[in-house]
């Protein structure tokens, strides 16, 4: 798995490595009971501290979707990935609401967001963002 940091972006880098993390095993590139870099092994790789590598993992360990085994490393979770929760729902509310207002107040109508929302969510976009038509 290739990860891409912004080093110039609002957007905290251990929380790129994360997303990116969870992109890769919705996609598929990331398989359950994958082996992931170690902690210094990603670090190097991405020419970061090792810590921000560590929080990234750890966050994903607590959400579910990794193991870190002493022994064995970090893992991609082999047991299933978690369930939609409450918890969940309401982060995804909190997300998509500014962007949704945002939206509205640039004259997008519904059906466009939705479009693009079921896009994102198909995973059926080009690198440019582009939908595939």
């Amino acid at each position: 798995m290739f990860i891409e940091l912004d080093l110039q972006s609002d957007v905290p880098i251990y929380t790129q490595i994360a997303e990116q993390l969870v992109e890769g095993i919705a996609s598929g590139e990331l398989k359950p009971g994958e082996a992931l870099p170690s902690v210094r092994s990603l670090a190097s790789d991405l020419n970061i501290n090792l810590h921000t590598v560590n929080k990234a993992y750890q966050s994903l360990k607590q959400e579910g979707f990794l193991q870190v085994h002493r022994k064995q490393g970090v893992v991609v979770q082999p047991a299933g990935m978690p369930d939609v929760t409450a918890a969940f729902l309401g982060k995804l509310r909190r997300q998509l609401r500014p962007l949704a207002a945002e939206a509205i107040v640039r004259g997008m109508s519904e059906a466009e967001f939705t479009e693009i929302c079921l896009a994102v969510y198909r995973r059926d976009y080009t690198e440019e963002g582009e939908l595939h038509q």
